[in-house]
């Protein structure tokens, strides 16, 4: 059938719906465009390829380590000998700047801690292998957020804020230096959750449509049974597809001819084209086959805890050598531990401290770490006082988060929390202050990073937000 006869027997509607699910189903996942204005990133010949930040990078790239649910800061990273003293008793709520008079029962940590490294890092004997990385941590113990929900805390870590619906940190990240790899998305979300706010935790909201995360599984299933939806087509060869694919575009850049300018078009027309090239460059990427069994030793794969988030970590690893921009790594919804916080502490631990310590030697010897900032943290953190017996509470007034590499400051310990951990009491780290120094590591910064939409300019951190420079070498 000829090209002109073709078109006048089909519409250009049953021409999407009908053509070949690879890299036409891929592309449409992310085919929601939108209005706006760019202020706060610059221009490159192809969109989304690579841009110039604002000022020199010390990271090229960002691997968030997320532990849904809120590890207990108390039980990990921060140890507090007043707590155990004070084990069994009521928490004055004076004692600590809370206009209650009485905040609830104290509850010790079980765990004993020790400084590692030279630096001196304190850590919990729940990671024994993470504490021989402890001269790479740069340990922030006085975040704070808002939002005693999950749902509430989940956003404001992934987006900045809980109302209304705003990009998430990738795509921003995205926005602002565009695709290292041409063949690759900037951002990539390894098992995200699908539950508090879903999707919106890596949307790209009012963004262009090509800087929305593309997800690999989500946080219930087993990443090694998880695949990136429609990356293939055995039904077609490539050769056909690309021949659908330049009729699908020359008809979208005729109406874009029409239309002057429509972002929703450019968008459409430049996730065709990366889904296109995905199909060729991703599958290997995900492939774990070509790694040495030391280096699988190294993660913990095949073995019993460690093999699901080892293998997420690898994968981690081996996007970031293949220029991906932002990569979250994510735990199912397991660290929420109002109940049993020592048992549930020691089983999650248990399942990501050698994947997380390995994925530092990793980057660490291939040279990678040096341009690559790993983030390990979570929506908030747990109370110092005891829930339902031998649990512990939402905590989003006080908790840890830790860097690694990527100008972070190695063997550092920023901030403090007052004696029971509930509060900080030294340097305190808002939110929008790791969002805004995350975006200095990678060179751009965080109020002229801006995007003009429904009449004003929104940014990551809002009208909010210091950059830490403390914590950066």
């Amino acid at each position: 059938m000829g090209c002109h006869r073709f078109l006048n027997t089909v519409s250009r509607r049953d021409l999407l719906r009908t053509s070949a699910t690879g890299f036409a189903g891929l592309a449409l996942a992310a085919m929601t465009g939108q209005s706006g204005q760019v202020h706060g990133a610059a221009t490159s010949g192809e969109a989304g390829l690579a841009q110039v930040p604002h000022h020199p990078p010390r990271a090229k790239r960002i691997i968030f380590l997320f532990m849904w649910g809120g590890p207990s800061h108390v039980d990990l990273f921060d140890p507090k000998p007043t707590l155990a003293r004070e084990d069994g008793k009521q928490l004055a709520g004076a004692s600590v700047g809370s206009d209650r008079k009485q905040l609830g029962t104290l509850l010790a940590s079980p765990f004993k801690f020790a400084q590692h490294g030279d630096s001196g890092v304190w850590m919990s004997e729940l990671f024994p292998h993470l504490s021989r990385q402890a001269d790479r941590l740069c340990v922030i113990r006085s975040l704070h957020t808002e939002g005693n929900a999950h749902g509430e805390a989940l956003l404001r870590l992934h987006t900045g804020q809980a109302n209304l619906v705003r990009p998430s940190v990738g795509a921003w990240v995205s926005y602002g230096l565009g695709r290292e790899n041409e063949n690759l998305p900037a951002f990539i979300t390894i098992s995200p959750p699908r539950g508090h706010g879903g999707v919106q935790n890596y949307g790209n909201a009012f963004l262009p449509a090509r800087h929305q995360g593309t997800a690999i599984g989500s946080a219930e299933i087993p990443i090694a049974q998880a695949a990136v939806a429609n990356l293939g087509n055995k039904r077609l060869s490539s050769d056909v597809q690309r021949r659908q694919l330049d009729l699908i575009q020359a008809l979208n850049r005729k109406h874009l001819d029409q239309a002057t300018a429509d972002p929703q078009i450019e968008g459409l027309i430049a996730n065709y084209e990366l889904a296109f090239r995905m199909q060729s460059t991703m599958p290997n990427v995900m492939r774990l086959e070509s790694e040495t069994q030391e280096t699988l030793d190294l993660y913990g794969v095949d073995q019993d805890p460690t093999d699901n988030f080892a293998r997420q970590c690898l994968l981690a690893r081996r996007f970031a050598e293949s220029g991906v921009r932002y990569i979250q790594v994510s735990t199912d919804y397991t660290w929420d531990h109002h109940q049993k916080v020592k048992e549930g502490s020691i089983t999650e631990s248990a399942k990501v401290d050698r994947p997380i310590a390995g994925l530092l030697e990793d980057l660490g010897r291939r040279g990678l770490l040096e341009d690559t900032l790993v983030l390990w943290g979570a929506e908030f953190g747990r109370t110092p006082m005891v829930e339902n017996g031998d649990g512990r509470n939402h905590h989003p007034r006080a908790f840890t988060m830790w860097m690694a590499g990527g100008g972070a400051r190695g063997g550092m310990t920023f901030g403090s929390t007052d004696d029971f951990g509930y509060a900080p009491a030294d340097r305190p780290v808002h939110m929008h202050d790791m969002h805004a120094t995350l975006l200095h590591a990678l060179g751009l910064d965080h109020k002229r990073l801006t995007y003009r939409h429904a009449g004003r300019d929104f940014r990551l951190t809002d009208v909010y937000g210091n950059v830490v420079h403390d914590v950066l070498a």
